[in-house]
């Protein structure tokens, strides 16, 4: 796991993605992102993808078939000098070394600081940020404690999938049932967080919302940057010769 801060102002670019929830059910997102992997990914210097790779991902010793040329793309992309950097995201967070060897990317912790042009840079899934919604709060420090995180990797592989459908599950009943509103991060969160990694730009996933908002911290002008999902429009981040821009794929 990389851990502290990681340089990259340099001439070539840093492309930044997320939630693509790569799934056996959605193979034209898979295919999409093969292509993404294959056409864009090598014109960048590094590539962040910020949390939800997969829509679930219980174990690196059950990746499904259809996964396994997702590897070897990331792996060929690594191998040609690209640099990977991949966040837990709230479906994935249980993947591990043996993925990081697969794939030749390198998980990060999150939140994880970059400078970009000597400035700081701050990147997160963005789950922790929607403290409105208590119930999923406690749900994240439960589950995302380390313990747990161990003894779910070491129960059965039959176990595991049982565990992987009932997240599933709970997803969708959360979406039916909980407001947009509480789902969304709440602004305290970002500023706080924002000020502790003493940065004025964020960027984020997990909330499949698109946009750049500006907003004032401390007196200084700010930018929280959401990424949007592989559904949307606005899915990746492109920052090249000191600005960023936005493509869909």
């Amino acid at each position: 796991m990389v851990r502290g801060t990681l340089r990259a102002n340099t001439p070539m670019s840093t492309c930044f993605i997320a939630d693509l929830h790569l799934s056996e059910s959605t193979p034209e997102v898979t295919e999409r992102f093969l292509h993404f992997l294959r056409e864009e990914a090598p014109n960048h210097q590094t590539l962040y993808i910020l949390g939800d790779l997969f829509e679930t991902w219980i174990g690196d010793d059950l990746i499904p078939d259809a996964f396994k040329v997702i590897l070897q793309q990331l792996q060929t992309l690594s191998q040609k000098g690209i640099a990977i950097r991949i966040q837990h995201g709230n479906r994935d967070f249980l993947l591990g070394k043996h993925f990081e060897q697969l794939s030749g990317t390198q998980i990060i912790r999150d939140p994880y600081t970059i400078e970009l042009d000597g400035g700081p840079l701050l990147l997160t899934h963005g789950d922790q940020l929607c403290t409105e919604d208590i119930s999923y709060q406690r749900y994240r420090a439960w589950i995302r404690h380390p313990v747990i995180t161990w003894l779910l990797r070491h129960l059965s592989q039959g176990v595991r999938r049982k565990i992987g459908k009932g997240l599933r599950q709970r997803s969708t009943m959360d979406k039916q049932r909980k407001s947009m509103a509480i789902m969304d991060v709440t602004q305290s969160a970002v500023e706080s967080l924002m000020k502790r990694g003493n940065s004025t730009l964020l960027i984020h996933g997990h909330t499949h919302r698109p946009a750049i908002h500006s907003f004032d911290l401390n007196g200084k002008h700010a930018q929280r940057m959401v990424l949007g999902d592989w559904d949307s429009t606005d899915n990746v981040l492109i920052y090249s010769n000191g600005a960023f821009s936005q493509q869909s794929w």
